[in-house]
């Protein structure tokens, strides 16, 4: 039967003219993406999916992404096995995002021709739903707590508040409002590396007044020696956890208690997976989480969690997308509900989009 293999590249919107703005992004008005959807006589056999507009964090210029990606799925074995794909891919030495994109597909792929969801091809059990936060951009004050209340109106308690683009005044300002607003809320803040130890060490000593739960990468990635300086509120890296190496090296120095583990950093969920599992036998504890992204990688972090057993997740990326070819996923109630069915559960797309590559196998 005939193997069509496309790659595209999306550019997506979310509703109610939602920008996201972090310290290390600046204002991003959309998420660009690419697609990779493999057809078995014109039916969806599996998608991967990647965002490249995050060089913020990757490091990685999204033009040149989008230039390397028919490169590397071009010289693919498509007519062989998905195992085969994965060895041919690796041998390539894509980066993370690239390396994402081809290892999704071809997992969903795998567990489709299973008959399982992907969470069972890494020996989990899926569910319907998993918990998950919901983040606060930098915004004017009155649009963030406007926000807030909506996904509080929503059943979201979880809430994480950017900051780091302003002074750590404005930001104690920003989080004692937000408290306010939110007095039973689990309250979180991620600075994106922006600061010093003495700016990061004042607002650990102000948010402590409001009951923060965690804060997130408050140094800049390599600022390793500076997190001893750090007490009284547990630390998450992001950033500073971007490959084995970095892994590694938090699993023998548990410099910090909390890690968040993203596909687009890591690399595929066979990656991911291993990393968590290293955290989590020395006594780290892991979040799963992603970029803004849209459907399938939204998905696949999800299904990367119920392999885990992980219940903290931060699975928002794909809340409030109006153009995602995939369609839309549910929220609710503090929750995100996943597909049911094989695989990630997407049985439908509109390709749309810019084809940059399609072959038949």
């Amino acid at each position: 039967m005939p193997r069509r293999i496309i790659l595209s590249r999306h550019a997506l919107h979310y509703r109610d003219g939602l920008v996201l703005h972090t310290a290390s992004s600046g204002s991003v008005p959309a998420l660009d993406e690419l697609r990779l959807v493999v057809e078995e006589d014109g039916a969806v056999a599996g998608i991967g999916a990647s965002r490249i507009n995050i060089a913020y964090l990757s490091g990685l210029d999204a033009e040149n992404l989008a230039t390397a990606a028919p490169s590397l799925v071009s010289g693919l074995p498509w007519h062989g096995s998905m195992s085969a794909i994965i060895a041919a891919c690796d041998r390539l030495l894509p980066p993370a995002p690239l390396r994402m994109l081809v290892e999704m597909a071809v997992r969903d792929v795998e567990a489709r021709l299973l008959g399982v969801p992907m969470a069972a091809l890494f020996g989990g059990t899926s569910v319907s739903s998993l918990p998950t936060n919901q983040t606060l951009f930098w915004t004017d004050d009155e649009t963030m707590l406007a926000r807030a209340r909506a996904y509080l109106d929503r059943g979201f308690v979880d809430l994480k508040l950017r900051v780091g683009v302003g002074s750590v005044e404005d930001d104690l300002r920003r989080l004692a409002a937000l408290r306010q607003l939110a007095p039973e809320a689990t309250l979180s803040a991620d600075a994106n590396g922006q600061w010093t130890v003495g700016e990061a060490q004042s607002f650990i000593a102000g948010a402590m007044q409001v009951g923060l739960a965690s804060l997130e990468q408050p140094l800049p990635k390599g600022d390793r020696s500076g997190l001893a300086s750090l007490s009284g509120i547990p630390v998450m890296l992001d950033e500073e956890i971007a490959d084995e190496e970095d892994v590694s090296w938090l699993a023998a120095s548990h410099a910090v208690p909390l890690a968040h583990l993203k596909l687009a950093k890591l690399g595929g969920l066979d990656r991911l997976i291993s990393a968590a599992r290293t955290l989590h036998a020395s006594g780290i504890g892991v979040m799963i989480g992603q970029m803004n992204e849209g459907l399938p990688s939204t998905l696949a972090a999800a299904h990367a969690a119920m392999a885990l057993g992980i219940t903290l997740c931060e699975l928002y990326g794909a809340d409030g997308l109006v153009d995602d070819p995939c369609g839309t996923l549910r929220y609710e109630g503090g929750r995100l509900y996943v597909l049911p069915g094989p695989g990630l559960g997407i049985t439908h797309i509109s390709h749309g989009g810019k084809i940059l590559w399609e072959h038949t196998a």
